[in-house]
């Protein structure tokens, strides 16, 4: 089974610029890592008109898009449930890591992305699964506070948690 890890935080704390960072210096160690990033938005992957849209538009479950460079599935859940984070994981290729943005209320053990100048209380108060705060500022938790503008800190804390240092 794959390594999950997951990276949560309010929104605008820097949760995507973090995992930005890190994701060359885990492919620097020879890792393979696929991010799964939950939104609770609607999202376009081609702008409307284009003929995946049109496909789309016109009933298609799955439309793929595919070039010599890279390819996309777009399913369309036409009023079904979301998928759980567990069948998202079933639906990526082979990694040796998956980092997750999102999904807090999933069992997976993350670290939190904390910055007190939003204003707002921490999530790793209420939650026993985080291992960790990744952070600007000095604060008062039981947990190891990593510092946020150091991805390589953080990115070996990650891979000593899930088994991959």
């Amino acid at each position: 089974m794959t390594p999950v890890f997951g990276i949560a935080g309010r929104s605008g704390s820097g949760k995507t610029t973090l995992i930005e960072a890190m994701l060359p210096l885990l492919a620097a160690r020879g890792l393979r890592v696929s991010v799964i990033k939950h939104s609770h938005h609607d999202f376009q992957m081609e702008p409307p008109g284009k003929d995946s849209a049109r496909f789309r538009q016109a009933g298609a479950l799955e439309v793929m898009v595919a070039s010599p460079f890279r390819y996309a599935i777009v399913h369309e859940l036409r009023d079904a449930p979301e998928p759980t984070l567990e069948e998202q994981l079933a639906r990526l290729s082979p990694a040796d890591l998956v980092l997750v943005e999102g999904f807090k209320q999933a069992a997976i053990p993350r670290l939190e992305v904390y910055r007190p100048a939003l204003g707002k209380p921490p999530l790793h108060a209420e939650d026993s699964s985080f291992l960790a705060v990744a952070t600007d500022a000095p604060l008062d938790t039981g947990l190891p506070c990593l510092p946020v503008n150091e991805p390589a800190q953080i990115a070996d804390f990650i891979c000593r948690a899930v088994g991959l240092a």
